[in-house]
């Protein structure tokens, strides 16, 4: 009687089991990191508007991660956490070499510019040579800035502390910043947007050095500040959909140059969904004019950046071969229009 029983209880539930409708399969998820800065403005946008999730397709699913520098975007690559990551020059520089490519390959740039130096007026600062005995901040060690501060600094004859020169060098977080830098705390930071107009605005800092000025010569002003990374693995397991998302990254960088005011709109409102806080007039309008969104790497660029962070001992002890960086296979399906500034 029992096994009666259960033969029927079987029977019936696959049964019901065949009446269900079948479970749709679970869409297929990309882990996608940006950092809250205005030099990020495709990912913000992206993020805040669903922008590329049509692109993308109703199978994938976008799970956006934001970091607040780069270096702790690069552990997440190492760790295999991250697909996509929209990332500084000098995290992902040291993450290629330090992972001897197996962690990134860069496959678009998305912004050129847009980082400075800024100091405050009581500290007496008005050129290198003033940087003695001084305290400088950068947003985290290793991140962009941090790089460009440090070769910079070496560039004119001086060093850091800990390398037994007199300069001060003291990485921390942009909010960090603001706050130590009004309290004089600290006498200049080197950073990216929007926390450069910031300092100007909110923290009465003056910029010394547009960090346009020194690439004049190599670049003529133009270098990396943000680029478009994948993880390998990504790259080779799913080609179509980083196809996918290369397309849409050059269309809204195109879209951001043709239409400014939505697209700083845009910027803004996800700046206060990440941060609390939306900027002020001034200090976006200041901020988005030193920046250009672009999908050209400018390898150049990542070529002297590689050259401070050897100098600094960020890339070991030998000098990195950067000719594979760039996987230029994704930038040949962008729009030509979307490439570069020059050619909008």
């Amino acid at each position: 009687m029992h096994r009666r029983l259960h033969l029927v209880f079987i029977g019936c539930a696959a049964a019901l089991c065949a009446a269900l409708p079948a479970h749709a399969s679970q869409p297929l998820k990309i882990r996608v990191a940006h950092l809250p800065n205005v030099t990020h403005a495709q990912a913000l946008i992206a993020h805040g508007t669903g922008r590329f999730a049509q692109a993308m397709g109703p199978d994938v699913a976008i799970d956006w991660k934001v970091f607040n520098a780069g270096p702790t975007a690069v552990q997440a690559l190492f760790a295999g956490e991250i697909d996509l990551a929209y990332l500084g020059t000098g995290p992902a520089i040291v993450g290629y070499v330090k992972s001897r490519g197996q962690a990134l390959r860069v496959i678009a740039g998305a912004s050129d510019g847009g980082a400075a130096l800024v100091v405050r007026p009581q500290a007496g600062i008005h050129g290198a040579a003033d940087f003695r005995g001084k305290r400088v901040a950068s947003p985290q060690l290793g991140n962009t800035q941090d790089v460009a501060l440090r070769g910079w600094l070496h560039d004119h004859g001086l060093a850091v502390m800990e390398k037994g020169g007199d300069v001060r060098v003291m990485p921390m977080a942009n909010p960090d910043q603001l706050t130590m830098f009004r309290q004089g705390q600290i006498d200049a930071v080197w950073t990216a947007e929007p926390w450069v107009s910031r300092l100007v605005h909110e923290g009465g800092g003056v910029v010394l050095l547009d960090e346009r000025e020194i690439w004049k010569e190599a670049t003529g002003g133009r270098f990396a500040t943000t680029l478009l990374v994948a993880h390998p693995r990504f790259l080779v397991a799913h080609p179509d959909l980083a196809s996918r998302w290369a397309r849409a990254h050059a269309e809204l960088t195109a879209w951001i140059a043709s239409h400014p005011d939505e697209a700083k709109a845009a910027v803004n409102a996800e700046l206060k969904r990440e941060t609390g806080k939306p900027l002020q007039d001034a200090v976006l309008n200041e901020a988005w004019s030193r920046v250009r969104f672009t999908t050209d790497p400018i390898p150049a660029s990542l070529d002297r950046m590689a050259r401070w962070a050897f100098d600094q001992g960020f890339l070991g002890r030998t000098r990195p071969d950067l000719s594979q960086i760039v996987d230029a296979r994704w930038l040949t399906i962008a729009p030509l229009a979307a490439l570069t500034p020059e050619r909008r």
